[in-house]
């Protein structure tokens, strides 16, 4: 449980740097795009602006399945779990039947 707990600080941690290295390269994407309309940079510093802002956004994406998972972690050890036929009993349970107007 322990583990878990400080699995999702650090992830939380991270991934707030990792939100600012997105930002950041965002903007300098935008950067690049105004200097290459501009006629001041070839194409290929858009291309590598693009390649590094979505390393960045990927990156942030992989951080946010790795809280999932450590979530995850956390409600087992917790003693928490799930049953796929009770949560499906469930969904069902509470499905709206729908009215017909005749």
């Amino acid at each position: 449980m322990e583990d878990n707990l400080a699995s999702l600080r650090i992830l939380e941690q991270e991934t707030v740097v990792q939100q600012q290295a997105v930002e950041s390269a965002r903007r300098a994407l935008a950067i690049v795009n105004n200097q290459y309309k501009a006629g001041t940079v070839g194409y290929v510093n858009v291309l590598v602006a693009q390649t590094s802002a979505f390393t960045a956004e990927q990156r942030l994406s992989a951080l946010a399945g790795q809280r999932m998972v450590s979530s995850v972690g956390l409600v087992k050890a917790l003693g928490g779990g799930w049953n796929a036929m009770q949560v499906n009993r469930e969904s069902d349970a509470m499905t709206i039947p729908h009215v017909v107007d005749r």
